[in-house]
């Protein structure tokens, strides 16, 4: 199995062995979810790769006129309040972004196997901050290989056990951070992976995020770990949302963005390009080829601002014949869902 090259910047060659994976698949769950497949996959890599979220005014008055001193009192009638209607959001409705992205999403050329979610963090005033997940597949259960975007939720798994230690990184594993998430460093991923418990931590930690569908992989198979579009999402709200419902402090969620928006230029693709505002995401990809049947898995997973709109994309991806195909499509993707997602 050859995936992209993570231990130099910009590179995309890398030699691993194979080993069989069992693969648990979980439902995708409380999301506006439309899904239709899944891809049978051959479980046989070593390791994931990476290249580079009004107010009715409703007045009611009343008022008392006195009558003149020379005529017995008398009152006015009070008037009846004309209620002030409820603004029209401004957004899309949630079902209607869903179809629309559903509908951008199939129109793409040569899809293959390709799942998406995408939320936009401004949106809850204007009537599209529902998420929405949709699988070009045709299984409601459809789980996909993580390849290197495994490495946000080990780091985030990471940082959540030392917030219940009262202890904090060292600067070793902070070193080991900044490689796994700024240059996709498989062997400080590696180092990571065996810190947190393997995939036995990772599954502890992701209970605490709300991933259900998330399930790490076999031994130090940390790029088979299965995932779906709906749990990256809930990952990326539990790093950039407003921190309200999310279990990472304030300062784990700066640290893992501060990283995301750093990441080598030769991995700035993926969801990067749905940006509009030049330079205004934060992101992490992954690509990892199979070796059994020489097909590509590339996914890509972050935050971009959209025309003011903050967004969160999750665009993951299988069954791909190239690499530079596979992350052309990511893209494709990643640019109409936005635009499907914040018109």
């Amino acid at each position: 199995m050859t995936f992209g090259g993570d231990d130099a910047p910009g590179e995309r060659g890398m030699r691993w062995w194979a080993k069989p994976l069992a693969v648990s698949v979980t439902a995708l769950a409380a999301m506006a979810v439309l899904t239709v497949a899944t891809i049978a996959q051959s479980p046989d890599a070593k390791a994931g790769s990476g290249a580079v979220p009004a107010a009715d005014t409703s007045p009611a008055t009343t008022a008392a006129t006195p009558a003149p001193a020379t005529s017995a009192p008398t009152s006015t009638p009070t008037p009846t309040p004309t209620p002030t209607p409820t603004p029209t959001p401004t957004g899309v409705s949630a079902a209607m972004a869903a179809k629309a992205v559903r509908a951008a999403v199939d129109a793409l050329p040569g899809a293959g196997d390709l799942a998406v979610a995408v939320v936009d963090l401004d949106g809850a005033a204007d009537g599209t901050g529902a998420a929405t997940a949709y699988d070009t597949s045709d299984d409601a259960d459809n789980t996909y290989d993580t390849a290197s975007i495994v490495k946000v939720d080990i780091l985030a798994t990471l940082l959540l056990q030392h917030q219940h230690a009262g202890t904090r990184l060292s600067a070793y594993q902070r070193s080991l951070a900044t490689a796994m998430i700024e240059r996709s460093d498989n062997e400080a991923a590696e180092a990571l992976w065996d810190t947190i418990g393997r995939a036995y931590g990772l599954g502890a930690a992701n209970r605490t995020l709300g991933l259900r569908g998330t399930e790490g992989g076999p031994s130090d198979l940390w790029g088979l770990t299965q995932t779906t579009p709906g749990d990256q999402l809930r990952l990326l709200r539990a790093v950039f949302g407003d921190g309200g419902d999310s279990p990472l402090s304030a300062a784990s969620r700066s640290y893992i963005t501060g990283l995301m928006a750093s990441v080598t230029a030769g991995q700035r693709w993926g969801v990067s390009a749905a940006d509009s505002d030049h330079g205004g995401y934060a992101l992490k990809n992954g690509w990892l080829q199979r070796s059994a049947t020489g097909l590509w898995d590339i996914n890509s997973i972050g935050e971009v601002t959209y025309h003011g709109h903050r967004l969160l994309i999750a665009v993951l991806s299988s069954g791909q014949r190239s690499e530079a195909g596979g992350i052309d499509l990511v893209e494709d993707a990643a640019r109409a869902v936005a635009k499907a997602y914040a018109r």
